[in-house]
């Protein structure tokens, strides 16, 4: 079986994302990019019984939508297909439907600089885009407008998508916006959070530079 680690970790993953609370049931997915070509985890398929050789495959630059493995791709492979055909530099796409970040999603607001860490998604903001169906081309339109210049967003009354250099920063990224999500929905219930200044986020990002954000994931440590 080709890419066979990759898929191993593909399979782990989305268990993980379970067993930390940032996911449930199936609802979730996730997407690698291995070449040319892109594994994705199947439609409908408990994480439970997914395996390794249950895991789809697309072409990243072959045929729009055509596929290969026992069992269908997930039904949201278009926006995986599309960040990844748009974004080079992306080599793992995560998308749940995490408790507070969906929260915020079903109010949708964008997540503001209400903590340093917001950096960790290159920009001043973590952005809602505009709802469509699951599953739709509209939806993947959406996803990579928001998407733009950042590694996360989250889809109005939906969840929220995060890209990673790898696997292991895509998810890393996902628990952490789930975290700011919480931290900052319970900001709102206190009333006027203060929210940090373009500055304050460029020094952030300025400071992540010199920890080796670049070959590491960051830890927002002191």
């Amino acid at each position: 079986m080709k890419n066979l680690d990759l898929r191993k970790s593909l399979v782990d993953a989305c268990r993980r994302m379970n067993a930390l609370g940032i996911n449930q049931g199936t609802s979730g997915n996730i997407s690698i990019r291995s070449g040319n070509t892109m594994l994705i985890s199947p439609s409908a398929t408990p994480y439970d019984q997914m395996q390794p050789e249950t895991v789809a495959t697309m072409a990243v630059d072959g045929e729009y939508g055509a596929w290969d493995g026992p069992l269908r791709p997930s039904t949201e492979w278009r926006f995986h297909l599309d960040i990844m055909r748009a974004r080079p530099e992306v080599n793992a796409i995560v998308h749940t439907h995490a408790t507070f970040a969906t929260i915020l999603a079903i109010a949708r607001k964008d997540i503001p600089a209400c903590h340093y860490m917001i950096a960790a998604f290159g920009g001043y903001d973590v952005r809602c885009a505009p709802y469509a169906t699951f599953g739709t081309k509209d939806l993947s339109n959406h996803a990579i407008a928001a998407l733009e210049g950042r590694m996360g967003c989250l889809l109005a009354n939906h969840g929220m998508i995060v890209l990673g250099e790898n696997l292991d920063k895509a998810m890393w990224r996902a628990i952490e916006l789930e975290t700011i999500a919480r931290q900052y929905y319970h900001a709102l219930l206190l009333g006027n959070p203060y929210i940090l200044t373009n500055t304050n986020i460029d020094d952030t990002l300025a400071k992540f530079a010199d920890y080796g954000v670049q070959d590491k994931i960051p830890v927002g440590a002191t």
